[in-house]
């Protein structure tokens, strides 16, 4: 019996992880700290249960990499990485931003990528060759061709880079910066031109992996944030900047202005 076909399945269990986000969100929820910055409720586990669960029975011979938990098998090709709910600590506080995320990675690339909305219904997805997609409409990034005016978000910083650099010369330059929201949110405002570009310090492939195909499908460009393309997702990176292209190497200067090491 063949496989099922990974974009259905993604996109169900998508789905299925929004209604349990949905459900359980309140603004006064129980949660756990992995770290003295880093929330973990209920919800981030029992989300994780279910897809790996899901993955494990569709994919058997797959790795899965996951924000709360792994079953990685040697030798495979095929990794599913999943973000169960991106943007625990907005979610944990009862600010209704969060996201579910999940990609397919093969051979260090992502070739499929879904991000949900589950508070407003969006999904944003995307397939290697096939275009980007909001709730089946095909998107493109933003033209906007100049800082001054654009919106773009900006996420947690990392000990490499200092953002405050970048977020007063690009005040300066007539940006306007939006905080607050989770990687993923962003990203998917990139690749529905919404925002010109999205941009944060982190290093887990959870983080990355299905923002990056959706933009790049949206017709966008998606590096770290030195301005490589990373050889593999489903490794750590050194931060992603998610752009329409026009602006990109502008926002990369800007963003090494604030470069410590």
């Amino acid at each position: 019996m063949p496989n099922p076909i990974p974009m259905e399945v993604a996109s169900s269990l998508a789905r299925a992880a929004g209604e349990v986000i949905r459900k359980n969100f309140s603004s006064n929820m129980a949660k756990e700290w992995k770290d003295e910055r880093s929330p973990v409720t209920a919800t981030d586990l029992l989300v994780n249960e279910m897809v790996l669960k899901k993955l494990r029975s569709c994919y058997p011979t797959c790795s899965i990499l996951s924000e709360e938990g792994n079953d990685c098998l040697e030798n495979s090709d095929n990794v599913w990485i999943c973000d169960p709910v991106d943007g625990t600590h907005n979610f944990a506080h009862g600010i209704p931003t969060a996201t579910f995320a999940l990609a397919l990675i093969q051979n260090g690339e992502p070739v499929l990528g879904i991000i949900y909305d589950p508070f407003l219904d969006r999904m944003w997805s995307a397939e290697k060759g096939k275009g980007a997609y909001v709730n089946g409409k095909r998107i493109t990034v933003s033209k906007h061709a100049s800082l001054k005016s654009a919106l773009i978000g900006m996420g947690k910083m990392k000990k490499v880079f200092n953002f405050f650099p970048a977020m007063e010369e690009g005040y300066d330059k007539g940006i306007s910066f939006i905080t607050g929201l989770s990687t993923h949110y962003m990203a998917g405002l990139v690749a529905q031109g919404e925002f010109a570009a999205s941009f944060f310090g982190g290093r887990p492939p959870h983080d990355m992996a299905a923002s990056a195909i959706i933009v790049r499908e949206a017709g966008g460009v998606v590096t770290d944030l030195h301005g490589n393309v990373p050889k593999r997702y489903d490794t750590e990176m050194d931060g992603q900047l998610c752009s329409n292209g026009i602006l990109h190497e502008e926002l990369l200067s800007l963003i090494q202005s604030g470069k410590i090491s």
